[in-house]
């Protein structure tokens, strides 16, 4: 257990010390942290729903902070490229996410026309059944993205690397809470990049 918890602390450190210099993704993935924990809550009693809130706003913020506002060159704080950091990226680089995403993006188009898809056809008399079909499909989208990468990791690390990303991945809004609650001040006061770590390049 003690193994796995310094296992976790590693992988928490990489992804903060690597991929959040900027106060803009900062931000973004505060409110990220806050609507997941929102989704979280409605898993239990709306999934389609819990599932929108996460794709459409939890998703989009974080994602739009890594894609938009992060430094993509070379790291002068931790001395590596912007491609050695893609490289070592435990989780989803932003090349997978390219991937995750595009998938996510396609799902709404193909419903509309093939509405009858196995393990997610529902009557659909509206467009609020249209939505709700597209939550669980994002649904089965994130947990099946979440399974991959995991049993992936089982083989190209080992399994205790796996199991940690996973649990990473499904506590980081409150880590991320506790590690960014005060981005926004920073950034009302005009400090676009975390000042301990100038901007790469």
């Amino acid at each position: 257990m003690n193994e796995f918890l310094r296992q976790l602390a590693i992988q928490r450190e990489d992804d903060h010390r690597f991929y959040h210099h900027s106060r803009v993704n900062q931000t973004l993935h505060l409110l990220s942290a806050i609507s997941f924990l929102w989704a979280y809550a409605m898993l239990f009693s709306d999934p389609a729903g819990a599932a929108l809130v996460g794709w459409l706003v939890s998703m989009v913020s974080r994602q739009s902070g890594h894609f938009f506002f992060e430094p993509q060159g070379f790291d002068t704080v931790n001395r590596v490229s912007h491609e050695y950091k893609e490289s070592v990226k435990v989780g989803y680089n932003l090349r997978r996410k390219v991937v995750l995403m595009a998938i996510w993006l396609a799902v709404p188009p193909l419903l509309y026309v093939a509405p009858d898809l196995p393990g997610i056809a529902v009557a659909r008399d509206s467009s609020t059944d249209f939505a709700r079909q597209v939550g669980i499909a994002w649904l089965a989208l994130g947990v099946l993205g979440l399974l991959y990468r995991t049993v992936h990791l089982f083989f190209v690390r080992d399994v205790m690397t796996g199991l940690v990303w996973m649990t990473k991945i499904l506590t980081d809004p409150i880590n991320d809470i506790r590690l960014y609650y005060r981005s926004p001040l920073h950034l009302l006061r005009g400090e676009l990049i975390d000042p301990g770590r100038p901007a790469a390049g």
